[in-house]
C-alpha cells in the first residue's frame, strides 16, 4: 500500500470531493474527504491564490489524504479532510465569502469539520461558524482553541527532539544548527522552542516582516536571503515550515543537515525523494507525524477545549516519531513507509467496525 504520497489503501481514492461556488460572494472552493474510516474528516481551510483550479484541486487532494494518515498516526478518531478557497486572502477575503463557504460545509452534515490553515485564522472560523456548527479552531472568546500553530510548532519540536535522540543519542537541539524555512504561524513558534533549547537558529522567509519579527523577539537568530541560501548553509537540522514540495531533488542534493523535520505538509516533491534522502544518510521525520499538534489542538476543541490536555497529547509526538524511526530502521524501509504502515493498520482495523461515516 502507498500512503499519503500515493494511492488509497481502500481502493481508488477519495470518498468525496465537492466543488463549491457562490457567485454573489465570489466564493470558489473545494472540499476533499479522503477517508472517514476512523470518523468524520477534520482539516483546515487553506485560502490561497492558486494559479488555476487544477492547482487548487491537486493541493486539496494531497492535503486531505495526508490528514487521514495524520489523524490515524496521532491516535485520533477522525478521518482526513481538507478545503481550499481560491483567492488572495489579503484582497479577496470577506465576511460574505466566508459565510457562503460555511453554508457549503454545513451541507456536508458533519462528514467534514473545518479549521484554520494557511491564509485563515480563528477569527475567520468565528465567521464561518455563523453558518455551520461543523467548525473548530475558533477564538478563545468563543470557547475555541485559538491559534493551532502553537501546538503544531510544539509537536514539530517534539519530533525534532526524537530525531535528535535517534541520530545523536540525546533528545536535545542544544548546540545544533537548525535552519527554519518559513517563520510565519508555525515557524516563529518553533524558533522560540529551539532558542530556548539552546540551538543556533538561522531562518529565511519570503516575507521580510516575518523575519524582522522573529529577529526582534530572538536577536541571536541569523537570517539569510532566501530558502535557496538557507539549504546551502551548514546545518544539523533543516525544518521546512512553509508550503509543500520543499524537498525537491536540488534541495536534497545540497543539504548538509543530518535531519529534516519541519511543519510543512507534503514536503516530499515526488515519491523518489525519500530514496535520495536515504542515499545521503539524511533522516527524514515524516511531516504528517511531527506536525500533528495543530490537528490534536483543534480536535480537542470538539470535547470542550483544554490546552493542558491537548498539549499532553501533542507531547506523545516524541514517542510516536521515535517509534517510526526505529521501525523504519528495523524493517529496512524509509521512515514515511514505516509511518504509513502504522497509520494504515489502524485505519484497516477500525474500518472493519464501521463503514463510511454517516452522522
Amino acid at each position: 500500500m502507498d500512503g499519503p504520497q500515493g494511492v488509497s489503501p481502500f481502493g481508488g481514492g477519495h470518498e468525496q470531493v465537492v466543488f463549491c461556488q457562490d457567485e454573489a460572494s465570489g466564493l470558489r472552493a473545494i472540499v476533499a474527504i479522503w477517508s472517514t474510516a476512523l470518523g468524520p474528516g477534520l482539516g483546515g481551510t487553506r485560502f490561497y491564490p492558486y494559479a488555476d483550479e487544477h492547482a487548487a484541486l491537486a493541493d486539496v487532494l494531497a492535503l486531505s489524504r495526508a490528514m487521514a494518515y495524520k489523524a490515524s498516526l496521532a491516535g485520533l478518531d477522525l478521518g482526513g479532510g481538507k478545503a481550499v478557497i481560491i483567492g488572495d486572502p489579503h484582497r479577496d477575503k470577506s465576511e460574505a465569502r466566508l459565510r457562503a463557504y460555511g453554508r457549503f460545509v454545513e451541507s456536508l452534515h458533519g462528514r467534514y469539520y473545518t479549521a484554520c490553515d494557511v491564509g485563515t485564522f480563528p477569527e475567520d472560523m468565528d465567521l464561518i461558524a455563523r453558518e455551520t456548527s461543523y467548525v473548530t479552531g475558533r477564538t478563545t472568546e468563543h470557547g475555541g482553541a485559538g491559534d493551532s500553530s502553537v501546538l503544531t510548532a510544539f509537536g514539530v519540536f517534539q519530533g525534532m527532539r526524537a530525531s535528535a535522540e535517534f541520530v545523536w543519542g540525546a533528545p536535545s537541539l542544544s548546540g545544533r544548527r537548525v535552519g527554519v524555512a518559513g517563520v510565519g504561524k508555525v515557524g516563529r513558534h518553533l524558533v522560540g522552542h529551539l532558542v530556548e533549547d539552546g540551538a543556533d537558529v538561522v531562518v529565511a522567509d519570503v516575507d521580510p516582516r516575518a523575519v524582522e519579527a522573529v529577529r526582534t523577539a530572538h536577536p541571536s537568530v541569523k537570517a539569510v536571503a532566501d530558502t535557496a541560501a538557507l539549504v546551502r548553509e551548514p546545518l544539523d537540522v533543516y525544518a521546512p515550515c512553509a508550503l509543500g514540495g520543499a524537498l525537491d531533488d536540488e534541495t536534497v542534493s545540497v543539504l548538509s543537515a543530518r535531519i529534516v523535520c519541519g511543519g510543512a505538509n507534503n514536503q516530499l516533491a515526488h515519491t523518489g525523494t525519500e530514496d535520495l534522502l536515504a542515499a545521503r544518510e539524511i533522516v527524514y521525520a515524516p511531516d504528517y507525524c511531527v506536525n500533528a499538534g495543530g490537528l490534536i489542538q483543534v480536535a480537542d476543541e470538539l470535547e470542550g477545549f483544554s490546552f493542558d490536555r491537548a498539549k499532553a497529547r501533542a507531547t506523545r509526538i516524541y514517542s510516536t516519531t521515535l517509534d517510526v524511526l526505529h521501525r523504519a530502521k528495523a524493517e529496512g524501509v524509509a521512515p514515511s513507509n514505516a509511518a504509513d504502515r502504522i497509520a494504515e493498520q489502524r485505519m484497516r482495523e477500525v474500518s472493519r467496525l464501521r463503514g463510511v461515516w454517516l452522522p
